[in-house]
């Protein structure tokens, strides 16, 4: 489902670059279902534009967790990656928490309070009962190094903090206002909540984030927030920018 919107706003109106369209897509969280059917819906939009202009998918992170088909997400982005498209991943909070866990096995508590035993169930590296037992999340951390396959792990180690093209400035949670954006620290890009969703700032860019759940796109004259709780919602967004057109695909 297509949805046209034009921002209305004091500030000058910003731009995709004139040789891109782009789109950008929200929290995943393991709904390789909806992934599908955007994926699918993406395709058939970029059909219908410039044939010229390059096709750019920028994902904002959040991959794992939470949803049910947590190893169908990575292998659609690893191994099924869409035709003619140009693709950046960028790295979410919780593909974080699954680094450190995998890098010191004590985090695995606040990990599993943050949707990781669905990551860990995806991955058969559930032994033990993954409580409060340090030696469970040890053998845990083991089964997971040795389960996932080697093109996940090398795809999570190269997700990247954030990425910009025109006006616009991608992360996965937002930026520290007062910062410039060549200067944030990669924990605000991937944590920051409050402070940047509350700021009127003017960051020098239109900043597209994820990380936030609401039922209803943030457009703000400063910010867009993306993260529609697809896990729960059964609605991923996908945020398509081509020129000054600001237009959403939704699996509604």
């Amino acid at each position: 489902m297509l949805k046209k919107f034009w921002r209305q706003s004091d500030r000058s109106t910003p731009s995709a670059p004139p040789d891109r369209v782009i789109y950008a897509i929200g929290d995943i969280h393991g709904r390789a279902d909806l992934l599908k059917r955007l994926h699918d819906d993406i395709q058939k939009d970029a059909g219908t534009r410039d044939p010229s202009k390059i096709r750019t998918l920028v994902y904002l992170g959040d991959y794992i967790d939470r949803g049910p088909f947590i190893k169908d997400v990575l292998t659609m982005l690893v191994e099924q990656p869409l035709a003619g498209f140009e693709g950046y991943h960028l790295k979410g909070n919780h593909e974080a928490m699954m680094l450190d866990f995998l890098s010191d096995p004590t985090t695995g508590l606040e990990w599993r309070e943050n949707g990781g035993l669905e990551t860990l169930r995806a991955y058969d590296a559930t032994q033990n009962s993954i409580d409060k037992d340090p030696m469970a999340y040890d053998a845990a951390r083991d089964q997971l190094e040795q389960n996932i396959p080697a093109a996940h792990k090398s795809f999570f180690q190269k997700l990247l903090p954030s990425i910009s093209f025109g006006d616009y400035f991608f992360a996965h949670a937002g930026v520290r206002p007062g910062v410039s954006l060549d200067d944030q620290d990669e924990d605000d890009l991937l944590w920051i909540r409050h402070r940047f969703l509350d700021s009127d700032d003017d960051f020098g860019k239109v900043v597209v984030h994820g990380h936030t759940p609401d039922k209803n796109v943030a457009f703000k004259a400063n910010q867009i927030g993306i993260d529609t709780g697809a896990f729960m919602s059964n609605i991923l967004t996908c945020l398509v920018l081509d020129g000054e057109a600001q237009e959403l695909i939704q699996t509604a």
